[in-house]
């Protein structure tokens, strides 16, 4: 293409150069005579020189007058005026001009401008026939960052907190690095592996990982690079994608998000003929177009693949689905010392204390953390990441940046004091609550104070360990009630929390009088008012007893409990008000009955805490 544009510009320089030479040419003052206006001027005799140059039944006259004046005029051919003794008797200078008079700025013009147009011409036409970047030629191309053979760098070891994944991908890695293995034995590798977790869990990655591992041509696209509003341009794009991917065989293509095209068939309002639906079917006929031969591994994405259509996951298309969840405590504190290889991290920095204390993190939470941790280090001018960096970064991530400039009136703080004390001290009373890590009244965002713990990494909850996440998260509310004799707005967020547990309990898990009956169906119904169910009206009416009992005992219960050790949450409440902030030992000894050392003036106690924890319900 670069060797097309430079004679263009060269052309255009000539042009351009013309037009100013003749522009710039000098021309004498010249007027236009009418024909009587001539014939009064030649019978005064001041006509000095004249040029006629005859063009069919006309003469052009172009002439001098004695003052020096050019003139121009017209006449007819047969004019006596014309008469060549005549003129010559009246004392001017006459010369005959030759018809099409050669001029050659105009002629050299004209071709330069001819030559533009075909060399235009040319490149319009050789463009049409390639692969140009003009949006109007490449409509229907596909949208895949190709990276060729050995581009990408990222393999196995980069990857982790998922290791049945690689092992089920390693497979994937043999067979591109040594087919003929697979096809001596009349073995054909899966076409499409499906890669299904949430989201930051590592899918990309991984793909990346298996491209970088087997070195081999990676196509990456995303879904809804195949939807426009333009029936058939997604189809095309599916086309040419595979086209591409079996003259580069053996290659990967990895298509992300792929729900946003792979959705079910008649789910939508257009029927069968909308956009996305016809580049599903096109998607669907190409991943049939592989035989044994073709060494292409489609590999797609997805946190939904409960949307997709069925004939997208049989055998022959996506034959393998490859679960990529959140890891356990091992993988997490993997992950965080490969995210920690570029980073100076202090001595004192457990990464294994942190993986305990991060449950429910993915991948992409922890390498945040770590950034967060790292940015906060560089803020105050320090060349190693501390305890207090890890801990300041994982709270605001949870809840935003500390607000320590923002005016609490000394009423408001002593709520919020109440209310998060009132989650902690549940927490500890309950059996089968989780533990309280930290507690603060420092504002946190939206939050004026928060309460957080250390959860364990669990498969599967009792009724029991449900019934005490209600109770701690209705505590906040009954503290206000037993300590102040008033509630407080601040429990809106509690509310909704055990108001969404008590609803599963009943709906989906079985845990209640009404039995062991599924109530929410595939449709995804959450008995919200006014939407109406997979169940009668007087099944609904039992729903929302059974939830109001379940909330009501749970408050009845707490709101005992807290009254019980009215003293220890006064307690407690006190020392949180001096300290701002006080961990899992502080707490501890204070509900003990024991005393702790009042913080010095202007001491950042409350932030070197290395508590990294979850939030859970008992934010104001």
């Amino acid at each position: 293409m670069k060797r097309v544009v430079w004679p263009l510009w060269l052309l255009g320089a000539a042009l351009l150069l013309l037009a100013v030479i003749s522009l710039t040419m000098p021309r004498p003052a010249q007027s236009s005579l009418g024909l009587d206006q001539f014939q009064g001027a030649l019978a005064r005799g001041e006509v000095q020189s004249l040029t006629i140059e005859y063009e069919d039944n006309t003469a052009a006259l172009e002439g001098v007058l004695k003052n020096g004046t050019l003139f121009t005029s017209r006449s007819l051919s047969s004019d006596p005026l014309l008469n060549l003794e005549s003129l010559q008797r009246r004392g001017v200078n006459v010369t005959i001009a030759q018809p099409g008079k050669f001029n050659w700025i105009t002629a050299l013009s004209t071709l330069l401008t001819v030559a533009l147009i075909v060399v235009l011409l040319v490149t319009l036409l050789r463009n049409r026939g390639s692969q140009s970047s003009d949006p109007a030629n490449s409509f229907g191309k596909s949208k895949a960052n190709v990276f060729q053979e050995g581009q990408v760098k990222v393999n196995f070891g980069d990857v982790a907190g998922c290791d049945e994944a690689k092992q089920d991908l390693s497979e994937v890695v043999d067979f591109l690095k040594h087919p003929e293995k697979y096809h001596a034995l009349g073995a054909r590798i899966p076409h499409g592996i499906l890669l299904v977790g949430p989201p930051g869990s590592g899918k990309t990655l991984l793909a990346r990982a298996v491209a970088g591992e087997a070195k081999v041509p990676y196509f990456s696209i995303s879904g809804s690079d195949f939807v426009e509003m333009f029936v058939g341009v997604g189809a095309a794009r599916v086309r040419d994608l595979f086209e591409q991917a079996r003259k580069a065989s053996p290659c990967i293509v990895f298509i992300d998000e792929i729900d946003a095209v792979g959705r079910k068939r008649g789910s939508g309002m257009q029927g069968g003929n909308d956009e996305r639906e016809q580049t599903l079917n096109q998607l669907l006929v190409e991943m049939d177009g592989f035989g044994t031969q073709h060494d292409v591994i489609i590999l797609a994405a997805t946190n939904r693949p409960d949307v997709l259509d069925a004939a997208l996951l049989r055998p022959g298309r996506f034959d393998r689905q490859v679960v990529v969840d959140a890891p356990d405590v091992k993988g997490r504190e993997t992950i965080l010392r490969i995210h920690a290889r570029k980073k100076p991290l202090d001595p004192s920095v457990d990464l294994n204390a942190v993986a305990r204390r991060t449950p429910g993190m993915v991948g992409a939470d922890l390498e945040n953390l770590l950034n967060e941790a790292a940015l906060g280090a560089a803020r105050e001018q320090r060349s190693r990441i501390t305890n207090r960096d890890i801990d300041e970064a994982r709270d605001r991530v949870l809840m935003g940046p500390e607000r320590r400039s923002m005016v609490i009136g000394e009423k408001d703080r002593r709520v919020t004091a109440y209310h998060e004390v009132g989650h902690a001290l549940a927490a500890q009373l309950l059996p089968h609550a989780d533990r309280v890590h930290k507690l603060t009244v420092v504002p946190r965002g939206r939050a004026l104070g928060a309460a957080l713990y250390t959860p364990e990494d669990r498969m599967h909850h009792t009724q029991a360990s449900l019934l005490d996440r209600i109770a701690v998260a209705l505590a906040g509310h009954a503290a206000e009630d037993v300590a102040l004799g008033a509630v407080t707005t601040g429990a809106q967020n509690d509310f909704q929390q055990a108001t969404n547990i008590a609803r599963k309990m009943v709906t989906e898990w079985g845990m209640s009088r009404i039995g062991n009956i599924a109530l929410q169906q595939d449709g995804g119904y959450l008995g919200l008012p006014g939407e109406r169910g997979p169940y009668s009206e007087d099944t609904a009416e039992r729903i929302d007893e059974e939830i109001r009992r379940i909330i009501g005992e749970q408050y009845s219960l707490v709101h005992a409990l807290l009254s019980e050790h009215v003293h220890q949450m006064h307690r407690l409440v006190d020392a949180l008000i001096i300290h701002e902030t006080l961990n899992a030992e502080q707490f501890a000894t204070v509900l003990a009955g024991g005393t702790l050392e009042d913080p010095e003036p202007g001491s950042a106690a409350a932030t070197e805490l290395p508590a990294v924890g979850t939030l859970k319900p008992g934010g104001v």
